[in-house]
């Protein structure tokens, strides 16, 4: 079983960028929200163009949301994003 939480509820982030970020130590929603867009490319940019195409610029702040328990905001902003960007 998987420890931590399901970072695949994020907009933009798939089973394979959860592997990355769990091989990476991030495994929960609060460590995501401390990671800055930077530090998420970083992470990501290694594993080919794919990943370096993702933009991760909204993730923190969802995972802030799902932190919060704030799940009307967390709906109500990834209903606005395709692929974890704005629309």
């Amino acid at each position: 079983t998987k420890k931590g939480d399901d970072l695949v509820k994020i907009e933009g982030i798939g089973p394979k960028v959860d592997a990355i970020f769990v091989e990476a130590g991030i495994t929960t929603f609060a460590q995501l929200a401390g990671k800055s867009k930077e530090e998420l490319e970083a992470i990501l940019d290694p594993h080919g163009p794919v990943y370096v195409a993702m933009d991760p610029t909204t993730w923190p702040q969802q995972a802030q949301l799902l932190v919060d328990g704030k799940e009307e905001e967390f709906l109500a902003l990834t209903e606005k994003l395709k692929g974890g960007r704005p629309e």
